[in-house]
């Protein structure tokens, strides 16, 4: 596991978990995990480190180091530079030392994963990183619903976060929506899958595969507002 351009220094991984089931890790994930001395986790606002719980059912931490990275929720660019730059230089100090640094994101790597910011920095610095991908949650959500998100060969599916400026544009899109982060706007985004004609061919689940789990196949027997990880699925 060396560097390309420096054999002296580590490599960093962004490494996906899977959506919460430990079980739904790949080989290569818990490969990577284990060979790499220092782990670095996102830590949510709340000090929750989801993605470190899942990884260390499957790989002893024990004789890890693990770097916890906190990770503002702001939308104001220059708190957001600040943060991930301090973030960047906490792994580079790793990086330099020689060490290979396995940093855990839940589902996959390229889907709204924290793991983006410190590849891009850290990549631009000249360091070598690599994404290990992992199953994504929509896809672990379907297999929950016993549903397909693309009901032909010739379907499309779309997928937006649940802040998306104009949903009712990406609801009118043919073929399966699949709305992400949808737990504190499941009042207003009720509304608009009601508006939009869709509200009964939508289904919910949360924290899919871990303890906390909920499923409703019919928004109805949803919860007025759910968690973070709060997943609508609209089929076609």
């Amino acid at each position: 596991m060396e560097n390309a351009s420096d054999s002296t220094k580590g490599t960093l991984y962004g490494v996906g978990v899977g959506p919460g089931d430990p079980d739904l890790m790949t080989l290569k994930a818990v490969q990577v995990l284990e060979r790499s001395a220092v782990w670095a986790v996102p830590v949510n606002n709340g000090g929750a480190t989801t993605a470190l719980d899942i990884a260390a059912e499957r790989v002893d931490v024990s004789d890890k180091k693990v770097l916890k990275l906190k990770f503002v929720m702001t939308k104001d660019p220059d708190e957001l530079e600040r943060t991930h730059r301090e973030a960047a230089a906490t792994l580079a100090a790793e990086l330099d030392a020689g060490h290979d640094v396995a940093m855990p994101n839940l589902g996959d790597v390229s889907i709204f994963s924290t793991f983006k910011y410190m590849m891009e920095i850290l990549e631009k610095d000249g360091y070598d990183v690599q994404m290990i991908p992992g199953i994504p949650s929509f896809c672990a959500i379907a297999a929950r619903l016993k549903t397909t998100l693309t009901p032909s060969m010739t379907s499309t599916f779309t997928v937006v976060p649940s802040g998306y400026g104009e949903l009712g544009e990406a609801l009118a899109l043919p073929g399966t929506k699949v709305i992400m982060k949808a737990g504190k706007s499941l009042p207003r985004l009720r509304e608009e899958l009601r508006e939009a004609g869709v509200y009964e061919k939508t289904s919910l689940v949360q924290d899919c595969g871990m303890p906390t789990e909920v499923v409703a196949v019919n928004l109805d027997d949803a919860p007025e507002q759910g968690g973070y990880f709060t997943t609508l699925v609209v089929r076609a």
